[in-house]
């Protein structure tokens, strides 16, 4: 036995073996790379994590799915990057800092000590050497250089956008820190203001963005229609409305944007913005639509909300002309109107659209059917008929110039007033159909419609063609302290100049008192006083920050240059595009299109030589564990953590009992739930590795569920896990503690055959072989791999042959065992590597095993035996064994037997390698 065997005979302790482990690889720096290897690149890349303080589960889950991967690729011949960084700025910190009395840098770096120290202990296979803070000037240097350049190209632009203003606060609020009409933090109602705000130019994009998704098909159908809707390419019509009062005087004309023009016959009235400037300039003259105005400025600004609102409006006093008829119809301010989508205006057609309808209703609004399904069209038609028939027959018999009433059938005259009832009193028909009521356009379709209104206000100037996006302008400005500044110089004389590139960065001051209501740069007049580099006079800096959208959507591409001067420097296309990005679903619009977006902008400027930043996405499920609490008098609910309760299982191991550990008595067993502060009932990652080992919560995380659906936490099941790596430790160290074995392919070689007990094992390890490279490399199935080695453990463990022979195929098969396994326990597999005589070897540079395709060669195999068509008993037969003899062996099977008493075979059917089926009677 060698000294590393006798080393390996002390019991399975995973805090030591997993320390020597990460020393190990810290002494060899085993997981730095460059770009002068030979070999394939693979770069995979997780989600870079905002540093809260401490790793989640779900942290745990993300990174230990890319980790399997990379350690995987490196195994099978690729050159593979796993870096890591942190998503510093931001919101949080500054609540931190708030509550802390601290400053949200001096909370951001003391985070980011701890959460990598945390990740550290998990042994991630991280190249550490390229890790940077989003927060640091040398990371958002390049940020701001680049939105110079931007600025230059017409790329990046200010205007005046409405926003969430929380009025304490003196700050812009997101959509979702908008609770009930009131700002999150401090309760004061909030209110739509107008402010300037800075720009991308995202829309120049839209149409490419929406392409690509064609081009990607590694990435989830799910998060490729999310996108495709938030994009949200439509075509239509622009029209123009002009615009007069009372007194016939003109107005600036209205343009609206629609893709039913087919309805634009029954518009009744038209409904602009509260923020639309010809509202305003209404509101000039009407106090009443001034005080409306202002109380439209209360309340948030999402399409969702508006959608679900109370529908509200106000007469402006002016008309709008029907493009066609020339009628004159009422413009109202409507509060379901964004001034931020489309023009601001919207053609009403209550009879077709159930905003408008709803609207008509409460404001006594005309309502008129202008489309028809099927089949009212045909009683439309039958009645035209009718009439026709009729006025033939009357001029006949009175001459010319006489007149008749609509006749039409009866049943056919019913349809069309019923249909016509419903839309008047029940609601909207919002599907297409053909015109009615439309004059010259009466019985067309929707595209006929489209072509034929097309065509005329083409002709005369009043309308055209156009395509549409949901999609708006990114708003990249925040007007918060902890973020990166906007390089742009504020100029009485010269407006919005940017910074010149060499005097960047435009360094955020990291050592200030921040109480949370005055962002600290905008308070210091000695920060924000400068000199315009234009005109050389006196101005201002812009105090509004980055989005830290901006950070996350370009920091994968600077993991590929450390240390470059620029943004990124050819090592970007190398390493470019991603090959696997990992991350949560809740990410698939905002994130990943700026991802793609950004990464559009520095092709453009010749950085990257790809049009997609990531070649596959695989977006992980949460983690959801069980919940208890008990209630309160008042109604409230105490959430109690999982780790204070006493659960009480059934044989199947559901929960059906729990008491509180520290006084014995019940609480309520809630619903299973994503892991939150909320619920309390997250769990520890630190905690969980400090009872059972990195290795055993890594285990479970990829057994416990496939990567794309939920995990729930168990702890029942993490016991199973350490239960697993206990045994198969055992099963190598007392191995090795045996004589020594001889190598399995020398056997072979030198001639030696074995037996049908040494070719089955074989034969079990080189399918799991192929079966775990397989959904570790293809399919990403993670726990159907574990199964498939543990199931292997248990063919080994039974397995007690001690001749050479058997030795060297039980060596085999544990060897390989350690390698399947390494990608999932690194640190268990790194010391039995060395227990089986590997000394100091990196495992990751290990070929990963391949299957032998001479032991996957099955000399007999198992028949099932049906009479009748059920199974009644197996026979194991050799694999060439000829027809006759299969049909002999079956009906003698002895269970076959005393199911055939009192029966004659009539057919044997026999289906090679799977079946022989008995039909007797």
């Amino acid at each position: 036995m060698s000294a590393e065997a006798a080393n390996e005979t002390r019991p399975y302790d995973p805090q030591a073996i997993e320390g020597d482990a990460q020393r190990f690889w810290e002494g060899t720096r085993a997981f730095e790379v460059n770009e002068t290897s030979e070999k394939p690149k693979y770069y995979c890349l997780s989600m870079l994590p905002y540093p809260s303080g401490a790793l989640h589960m779900g942290h745990v889950r993300n990174y230990t799915i890319g980790d399997v991967i990379s350690r995987y690729k490196r195994m099978t011949g690729h050159n593979v990057l796993q870096p890591m960084g942190w998503d510093a700025f931001g919101l949080p910190a500054e609540n931190a800092a708030i509550k802390n009395k601290t400053a949200p840098a001096k909370w951001t770096y003391a985070n980011i000590a701890h959460m990598k120290a945390q990740l550290q202990q998990m042994g991630y296979a991280i190249d550490w050497s390229r890790e940077f803070a989003t927060c640091q000037p040398s990371y958002y240097v390049h940020e701001q250089r680049m939105f110079v350049r931007l600025m230059k190209q017409g790329l990046a632009y200010r205007k005046n956008s409405v926003v969430n203003w929380d009025p304490v606060d003196q700050t812009v609020l997101a959509n979702e820190q908008v609770i009930d009409g009131r700002g999150w933090r401090t309760g004061a109602l909030v209110e739509k203001r107008e402010i300037p705000q800075w720009f991308l130019k995202i829309t120049d994009y839209a149409q490419e963005l929406l392409d690509g998704l064609d081009a990607l098909p590694g990435w989830p159908d799910a998060v490729k229609t999310m996108q495709r809707n938030w994009i949200g390419r439509s075509e239509g019509l622009e029209i123009r409305f002009d615009v007069v009062d009372g007194d016939g005087n003109a107005f600036e004309p209205l343009r609206v944007f629609t893709t039913r023009p087919d309805t634009l016959m029954g518009v009744t009235f038209v409904s602009i913005a509260g923020e639309h400037p010809l509202a305003r300039l209404a509101a000039e003259k009407d106090a009443e639509l001034a005080a409306f105005l202002d109380d439209l400025k209360k309340g948030g600004v999402t399409e969702a909300e508006l959608e679900t609102q109370e529908k509200r409006g106000r007469y402006t006093g002016l008309s709008a002309i029907h493009p066609i008829t020339g009628e004159k119809m009422p413009v109202y301010v409507a509060n379901f109107v964004l001034m931020n989508y489309g023009t601001g205006a919207v053609m009403a057609v209550p009879g077709h659209d159930e905003r408008d309808w709803e609207f008509a209703r409460k404001y006594s609004l005309p309502v008129r059917m202008v489309i028809v399904p099927p089949e009212v069209r045909d009683a439309v038609n039958e009645i035209a008929g009718d009439l026709a028939k009729h006025e033939d027959a009357m001029s006949s018999a009175l001459g010319e110039g006489a007149s008749a009433d609509v006749y039409g059938t009866t049943a056919a005259v019913q349809v069309v007033k019923e249909f016509e009832r419903r839309i008047q009193e029940e609601g909207a028909y919002t599907e297409r159909g053909w015109l009615v009521n439309s004059g010259e356009f009466d019985g067309m379709d929707f595209q006929q419609a489209l072509d034929a209104f097309a065509t005329r206000f083409e002709a005369d100037g009043r309308g055209q063609r156009r395509v549409n996006y949901r999609l708006r302008d990114w708003g990249v400005s925040r007007q918060r302290y902890w973020g990166c500044p906007i390089p742009v110089i504020l100029c009485a004389k010269c407006g919005d100049v940017p910074v010149p590139e060499e005097q960047l960065p435009v360094v955020l001051p990291e050592d200030v008192a921040f109480s949370g209501v005055t962002s600290p740069i905008k308070s210091d007049p000695e920060w924000r006083k400068t000199t315009c580099p234009q005109c050389g006079g006196a101005a201002e800096r812009e105090t509004d920050t980055f989005d830290t959208f901006m950070e996350s959507s370009w920091y994968y591409a600077r993991y590929t240059s450390p240390g470059a001067q620029q943004q990124v420097d050819e090592r970007a296309k190398y390493w470019t595009p991603v090959d696997q990005y990992i991350g949560g679903i809740e990410h698939a619009i905002l994130h990943l299109l700026y991802f793609r977006f950004y990464h559009k902008l520095m092709r453009d400027q010749g950085l990257v030589n790809s049009d997609e930043p990531a070649t596959n996405l695989l977006t992980q499920g949460m983690v959801i564990a069980e919940t208890f609490y008990r209630d309160h008098e008042d109604g409230s609910k105490d959430w109690i953590n999982p780790a204070d309760v006493e659960v009480i299982r059934d044989e199947r191991g559901r929960i059906t009992g729990a008491t509180l550990k520290a006084d014995g008595k019940p609480v309520v067993i809630g619903g299973t739930e994503k892991m939150s502060k909320s619920k309390n009932n997250g769990v520890d990652p630190q905690l969980m590795v400090g009872k059972y080992g990195a290795d055993t919560v890594r285990l479970f995380s990829m057994f416990a569920a496939p990567p794309e659906q939920s995990l729930e936490w168990n702890e029942a099941g993490v016991e199973g896990m350490a239960r697993f790596l206990r045994r198969f430790w055992r099963e190598v160290v007392t191995h090795v503690s045996q004589p020594d074995h001889p190598d399995v392919a020398t056997l072979l070689a030198g001639g030696a055959q074995l037996d049908a007990a040494q070719k089955t094992l074989r034969r079990q390890l080189h399918e799991t072989i192929q079966k775990v490279g397989d959904d570790y490399g293809r399919r990403h199935s993670f726990n159907t791999a574990i199964a498939a080695l543990m199931e292997l453990l248990n063919h080994v463990s039974k397995f007690d042959d001690m001749s050479d022979a058997g030795r060297a195929v039980r060596h085999e098969a544990l060897q390989a065992m350690v390698l399947l396994l390494n990608p999932v326990t690194p640190h268990v597999c790194h010391a039995l590597w060395q227990a089986l005589g590997h000394a100091e070897t990196l495992l990751e540079d290990v070929p990963f095993p391949v299957a032998d395709s001479a032991a996957l060669t099955r000399d007999a195999v198992t028949l099932a035996v049906q009479v009748n068509g059920k199974l009644r008993g197996t026979i194991e037969v050799p694999v060439n064994l000829d027809k006759a003899e299969v049909e002999r062996l079956a009906l003698a099977e002895p269970n076959v037997v005393k199911f055939m008493e009192g029966l004659t075979v009539r057919k044997v059917i026999v289906v090679p390698g799977k079946i022989v089926n008995v039909v007797a009677g």
